[in-house]
């Protein structure tokens, strides 16, 4: 049976489309009889001039014209294509109504529009869909909360806003204290909980036009608006006492949350969003080290300031000097305490300044770790150590590394190569970490020992004494020196406490087969005390301070480049 094609106004109307013909010179509008269903309840005469339609637009009463501006007259006589969407209302207490328009329109002989064929439909469903989507990017999926870029967004807005209006705001950071605990306690999906419960307690205590962000897994950010540096303090106490005075519901039973806040005022303190994020941060941070749940704002500190300026040169005066192979070594013997022979040369860092002036290890390793340099300034002086052992058969030398190096991927891939390129230097090597090192976590610490003695090398705990790790720890690790504090040593002719301590570490880590040796040895007197009392090693100003001339006589020039 051969179907029967509709009336075009039939289909038309079961597609929820209308038709129109617009006369931009005169502005009238004719629409086809199909209007009514797409504008149900709209007045003919609002519909019946570009002029009057547009009052009826949003979210701009501009956006038909604007798409005919918009596009160019390039297809002559059969006119140019544009599309358009927007939404229809009479009045503001009306549900909005979304349409898609598209047409054709045609130019006159000054190429502006003169007139104008199309349709419109109804698109309510696709936009919301597309809103949905929108809405999704812009939020966190499980807060609800604006994602990081659209709340780092809203605060570049704010700053600008502040700055235009001459008006004041703050920004927030809100960290949920030791959420790793609960994590690792009671699993992912309670610790989920509670981010989700924290955002909920913070956006009830928001004023009206105030911005939440999830700004990362434990943190959110909070824009106050019309807030100044006294608003700011009573804001953050309001968001404390809501987040700690009653526990979290979960699955797992109730868990106690508390939160600490960092916070700086805008655009007094920041006047960008790197500025207000790294400020925020910063004293987030100093919160969170003087106590769990409590609250630090931002002020200006002028020796905090001359600091970060010294960070800055410092950490480009080491940069520069290990890519300009200006980290060098000076040697300090250790020698045996009952012959004097040299038993071996502890390495320790220089950095020539390049005027003549040298920079001692005191001053380099504690900037360098607190700059996150240390692994590198680490690595190179691996590279000189092996270099002058592989240069020197008959020398034994001894490098520090930090406790960042222990666990270093690619300290780890730098000594594996070095040993395989060069035979014979593992047995010659000793390495010596902290005291401090050994005690964190001894498991992990007695892997780092069994890889270095499984290439040969041995292993000594520098700084012995100041700390608190037991002989039966140092029988788990199997390190093979202890290098006992000089602290101690220094004063062992003066001080029978110290006495006591130092020929009491001697005893027990000779019963343990671990050999001794004893730091800052200022005399004679010392040294035959620590003999008697069984010390293998001495070291100190009565045998030699660190020089950089090498008592072996190798050259730079022979010496093998480092990888």
């Amino acid at each position: 049976m051969t179907p029967t094609l509709p009336q075009a106004s039939d289909i038309l109307a079961a597609l929820g489309q209308a038709v129109f013909a617009w006369d931009i010179a005169s502005d009238a509008i004719v629409w086809g009889e199909q209007v009514a269903g797409i504008f149900p309840g709209i007045p003919a005469e609002r519909l019946a001039t570009g002029a009057e339609f547009a009052k009826l637009i949003e979210p701009a009463q501009t956006l038909r014209t604007a798409a005919l501006a918009q596009t160019s007259a390039v297809h002559g006589a059969d006119g140019t294509p544009y599309r358009v969407e927007y939404g229809v209302r009479m009045s503001a207490s009306d549900p909005v109504i979304w349409v898609e328009e598209t047409g054709r329109w045609f130019a006159g002989p000054d190429g502006r529009p003169t007139r104008a064929i199309g349709s419109v439909r109804i698109n309510n469903e696709r936009h919301a869909r597309d809103e949905e989507l929108a809405k999704l990017a812009r939020l966190d999926p499980l807060t609800g909360e604006l994602n990081r870029s659209h709340l780092l967004a809203a605060l570049a807005e704010a700053i600008e806003e502040t700055s235009r209006f001459r008006s004041t705001a703050a920004f927030m950071l809100v960290g949920i204290d030791h959420l790793a605990r609960v994590n690792d306690a009671f699993g992912f999906d309670v610790a989920d909980a509670v981010i989700l419960d924290v955002a909920k307690r913070i956006r009830t205590r928001l004023r009206g036009g105030d911005v939440l962000g999830r700004f990362s897994g434990n943190k959110f950010g909070l824009i106050l608006k019309n807030c100044t540096v006294d608003d700011m303090n009573v804001a953050a106490e309001r968001f404390l006492i809501g987040i700690r005075d009653e526990v979290v519901p979960t699955k797992s039973g109730p868990v106690s949350v508390t939160a600490s806040i960092g916070a700086v005022s805008l655009p007094r303190y920041a006047r960008n969003t790197d500025e207000a994020v790294n400020r925020a941060h910063e004293t987030l941070d100093a919160a969170k080290r003087r106590r769990s749940g409590s609250f630090a704002a931002w002020r200006p500190d002028a020796a905090r300031d001359a600091q970060r300026r010294v960070n800055i040169r410092v950490t480009d005066e080491i940069v520069t000097a290990l890519n300009e192979r200006r980290i060098k070594l000076a040697y300090e013997p250790v020698v045996s305490a009952s012959s004097r022979e040299r038993a071996f040369h502890e390495c320790l860092v220089r950095m020539d300044q390049g005027d003549g002036q040298v920079l001692l290890a005191p001053d380099i390793v504690p900037v360098a770790e607190r700059l996150g340099l240390i692994r590198l300034v680490d690595h190179r002086v691996l590279e000189l150590v092996v270099a002058e052992l592989a240069a020197a058969p008959g020398i034994c030398l001894s490098l520090n590394i930090s406790p960042d190096t222990t666990m270093d991927p690619d300290w780890w891939a730098g000594i594996e190569s070095l040993m395989l390129a060069h035979p014979g230097v593992a047995e010659r090597l000793i390495v010596e970490i902290t005291e401090t090192v050994a005690i964190q976590d001894i498991d992990d610490v007695r892997g780092f020992v069994t890889r270095l003695k499984n290439f040969g090398s041995r292993i000594a705990i520098d700084d012995f004494g100041a700390g608190y790790t037991s002989f039966r720890n140092l029988r788990k690790l199997g390190v093979d020196i202890v290098k006992i504090d000089g602290a101690f040593v220094q004063n062992i002719t003066r001080s029978a406490d110290d006495r006591a301590f130092v020929q009491t570490l001697v005893d027990l880590a000779r019963r343990l087969d671990i050999k001794t040796v004893a730091e800052w040895v200022q005399d004679e007197e010392a040294a035959s005390m620590l003999r008697e009392w069984g010390c293998d090693y001495i070291q100190g100003r009565l045998i030699g301070l660190a020089s950089a001339e090498r008592p072996w006589g190798v050259a730079d020039s022979v010496l093998p480049a480092a990888s």
